[in-house]
């Protein structure tokens, strides 16, 4: 109960859409998930941060920039892999512009925007592991005429030092936002809303 109090309490960023998903039922007795998706209104006013290049636009016209899954583990039993009794697991998948997603330490970038938003909200963690994947999606035929997409994928987890795990859904959330191609923001700076350019 301590650690869904927890994450309730959690300041995620306002450009985040986050609900609560199924839970895997095999990797632990208790479980929680939640889902996030970053999405854009409109078309980008400018080119973003990093940014996702040609991201899907969904039926409503908005665009959506990046999505991921965070998913909280409990054995009170304990793990001997976790080294603990909580697990956090997690993906976060972007589509980039074609310079970012060619780029050979893509996925050394993506490992370490993982560990400095933890270190940044001070989120106590040891055991971490991840992989981070390149996918290229080349079209032919009668789809010859859409663009090649590079998503970068990451799925990571680690153990939180505590049941007190806001910090590191926090954390996460910005990773979110970050993959989106999102700037962070300092603390107590409000993000200014999205314009358009005519």
């Amino acid at each position: 109960m301590t650690a869904l109090a927890a994450l309730r309490r959690a300041q995620c960023r306002s450009e985040l859409r986050l609900e609560e998903l199924p839970a895997p039922s095999r990797l632990a007795p208790f479980a929680v998930a939640i889902g996030a998706e970053v999405v854009q209104p409109a078309a980008p006013a400018g080119r973003p941060l990093h940014g996702p290049a040609l991201a899907a636009v969904g039926s409503s016209g908005e665009t959506e920039l990046a999505t991921g899954r965070f998913v909280l583990l409990y054995d009170a039993e304990g793990s001997e892999l976790w080294d603990g009794t909580f697990r956090i697991v997690t993906y976060i998948r972007a589509q980039l512009d074609a310079e970012m997603g060619n780029d050979s330490l893509l996925g050394s970038v993506a490992w370490t925007w993982l560990v400095e938003a933890l270190d940044v909200h001070h989120a106590g963690y040891r055991n971490a592991g991840g992989t981070a994947t390149r996918i290229l999606s080349e079209s032919f035929g009668t789809l010859a005429d859409q663009q090649d997409a590079i998503d970068i994928e990451l799925r990571a987890s680690w153990t939180p030092d505590s049941a007190q795990v806001q910090a590191h859904l926090e954390a996460w959330s910005d990773m979110v936002c970050t993959f989106a191609g999102l700037p962070p923001l300092p603390d107590g700076v409000a993000p200014l809303p999205n314009r358009r350019r005519n």
